[in-house]
């Protein structure tokens, strides 16, 4: 488990890197994107359609998250349960994403992974 002060930081960082490992070349890819902190996890997720973060991560779900102060190890566990999609969509904070697709879109048809931090820190 993370130390408070750095689970703290890390709620508090909104936009960050996600790195995976991609399927196809065997490179890493780092992309730019949101996450949030909702009922003790950390979340990653997008508007309905595919997503080529959400393909790496389902054929290796290892992922480097990297935010102003470090580098966090970890690994990625695609999220398909409808209640805890809806938590995160009616979330306060999170509300945009019903701006770009209904409620029940979101639930049914987005992409959502949760993100597992190793507990060795940032490098």
């Amino acid at each position: 488990m993370l130390n408070q002060a750095t689970t703290d930081y890390l709620k508090s960082t909104v936009t960050i890197d996600l790195t995976t490992i991609g399927r196809m070349s065997g490179e890493p890819r780092t992309i730019e994107i949101w996450w949030f902190h909702v009922e003790d996890r950390f979340v990653i997720t997008g508007t309905p359609g595919p997503r080529d973060w959400l393909a790496n991560v389902r054929q290796n779900p290892a992922i480097v998250i990297t935010a102003p102060k470090g580098e966090f190890h970890g690994t990625a566990v695609e999220i398909d349960d409808p209640n805890f999609k809806r938590t995160v969509f009616t979330h306060p904070g999170i509300g945009w994403y019903q701006t770009q697709a209904q409620l029940e879109a979101l639930i049914e048809n987005a992409p959502m992974i949760e993100v597992r931090l190793n507990d060795e820190g940032s490098d």
